[in-house]
């Protein structure tokens, strides 16, 4: 994990700015738009993740560790979905700690302190079988997100919330891999 609070210059904007650095990279190269996030930047790029196809992962997900208190970054969103076979929608609401960088989105480019709003996707962590089990204990920890052995990657959600880094202190980044598209999310009816 990396930490900055208290530091003159943000580390964790710095650690953001690379992703998106690197997963352009790879994004180029594929033709489509042990860890931490030094070793997740070099496996992002190495040519061992490709397995020489050109088919390696595009994405170093990460969570976010906020000033102050420490506790992980929790963003959520609401996303218009079906409501069974009547034609009808209803608004729902997913939250996670897990995001992915977009791109960045500075407000005005030569001032400093606006160099480090980013566009963040949320990211779900679901199972083999493509479902999102939602948080287990009281749904504020990282760990809370993850139970048990049945996360086998993650769904992109195409929900995206924009955050000026500064605000946070801290960023873990978990294994590059290639999210399940956002193309494929669909939050099974609960009602």
């Amino acid at each position: 994990m990396i930490l900055s609070c208290g530091k003159k210059d943000s580390c964790v904007c710095h650690t953001v700015q690379e992703i998106v650095r690197v997963q352009d990279e790879v994004a180029e190269a594929n033709g489509c738009c042990v860890t931490g996030c030094d070793q997740s930047l070099r496996n992002l790029l190495s040519p061992m993740m490709a397995n020489g196809n050109g088919n390696g992962p595009t994405t170093i997900p990460f969570a976010l560790y906020c000033k102050g208190d420490c506790e992980p970054f929790i963003g959520s969103g609401v996303f218009r979905s079906p409501v069974g076979g009547s034609g009808m929608t209803a608004l729902r609401c997913v939250k996670t700690p897990i995001f992915r960088a977009k791109k960045f989105v500075d407000k005005d480019k030569d001032r400093e302190k606006d160099k480090c709003c980013v566009q963040l996707e949320l990211l779900l962590p679901i199972t083999m079988g493509g479902s999102t089990p939602g948080p287990s204990g009281d749904g504020t920890q990282i760990c809370d997100f993850f139970p048990g052995n049945s996360i086998r990657n993650l769904q992109a959600t195409g929900i995206c919330l924009t955050v000026d880094l500064n605000c946070f202190c801290g960023i873990v980044c978990l294994d590059p891999l290639t999210p399940r598209p956002a193309s494929e999310f669909n939050m099974d009816d609960e009602d």
